[in-house]
């Protein structure tokens, strides 16, 4: 089949994630000039911050590294320009090292994954995929301090609200003692650890997998572990079933019956869903059947219809995991990776 070179449907990041791709769709041409020097910008956060009940000491601390970042506000402006397809983006994102690499830390964490995943239903080779996919089994985390990181978007206006919550965000970690300003890095967007957490969605679902009073995302692979699966857990992954399954779609298919590629945010995007899901059984009947051109299974699952792609491209049926998967980024590709990634992991040991 031919498939159109297109730029890679990333629609956007989640509360989780705020990528570059997340910048790109909500970019505006709002200038970044001040009235006011990054110094002066910075004094006045840090009064905010006093004024919400932050020590001297912490925010002493917490911003003693601040610095304005101009890569950070460049990374910030720019937007994604490479064409994809998932025939180009899956042999990228999801190679062959990394797939054995994924079963080697599967087995190497083994007793302590399936102990997480039993305890928040979350199988664990989604917990390893998740971690493999945003950080590299946490050898990518981004080198800028986050507060500075946050101070410089922050100041740069263009998300100046979205900014200011996650340092104030942040500085409640710090507060909280999960880990020290020093060691407090991340992106130039302020995603933070082995999972790539916002500090918001830090407060919301990380999780303390060891047990010892302290959720470190950073250095604690049970933490990073828990973290995964917690949030995963809370946005409604069911460990019952899989994520999606592609499928061949039959000559004269009504395309209607599908979620259109672009749905322009995460509540249209889930209206949709709503609208087209259906039981296997009824995609049964529509002529939908598995890849390999047999049945589709015969259980009682909703699924909906998506195309990474558009109509000339692959087709899944995806099932209500696959929504949980666009929580933490609402990106087909990205959705796609986790997954494919997870099943190489399940069907190539």
């Amino acid at each position: 089949m031919t498939i159109k070179s297109r730029l890679a449907p990333l629609l956007f990041a989640s509360s989780c994630l705020f990528s570059a791709v997340t910048y790109a769709q909500v970019a505006s041409n709002q200038s970044s000039e001040r009235d006011v020097s990054f110094e002066t910008y910075v004094e006045s956060l840090k009064q905010q911050a006093a004024e919400k009940g932050y020590s001297k000491q912490l925010i002493d601390s917490a911003f003693s590294k601040v610095k304005y970042h101009k890569r950070a506000v460049a990374a910030d402006r720019s937007q994604p320009e490479s064409v994809e397809t998932l025939e180009t983006y899956l042999p990228k994102r999801v190679p062959d090292w990394k797939v054995e690499k994924a079963q080697q830390m599967l087995e190497k964490h083994g007793d302590e994954l399936r102990k997480i995943g039993k305890e928040f239903g979350v199988q664990p080779r989604f917990i390893i995929s998740l971690w493999a996919l945003e950080s590299n089994f946490g050898k990518i985390q981004g080198n800028y301090n986050v507060v500075s990181a946050l101070a410089t978007l922050a100041y740069d206006g263009r998300r100046e609200t979205f900014f200011k919550s996650q340092l104030f965000d942040a500085l409640e970690i710090l507060k909280q003692g999960h880990i020290d300003n020093e060691d407090m890095n991340g992106s130039w967007a302020g995603a933070m650890g082995h999972n790539q957490f916002m500090p918001s969605s830090f407060l919301a679902y990380a999780a303390d997998g060891d047990k010892d009073g302290r959720k470190d995302i950073w250095n604690n692979t049970s933490d990073v572990f828990a973290s995964i699966a917690n949030y995963l857990k809370k946005v409604g992954w069911n460990s019952d079933i899989t994520w999606a399954r592609q499928v061949q779609l039959p000559q004269g298919f009504d395309y209607s019956l599908a979620i259109p590629q672009r749905t322009g945010g995460r509540k249209p995007w889930l209206k949709q869903w709503a609208k087209t899901e259906m039981k296997l059984s009824k995609w049964q009947q529509v002529g939908v059947r598995k890849f390999d051109g047999s049945d589709l299974p015969m259980v009682d699952i909703d699924a909906a219809l998506v195309f990474p792609d558009g109509e000339e491209g692959r087709a899944y049926l995806a099932y209500d995991n696959y929504k949980s998967l666009m929580h933490w980024n609402l990106s087909y590709y990205f959705v796609t990776s986790v997954g494919h990634l997870a099943d190489r992991i399940k069907f190539e040991q």
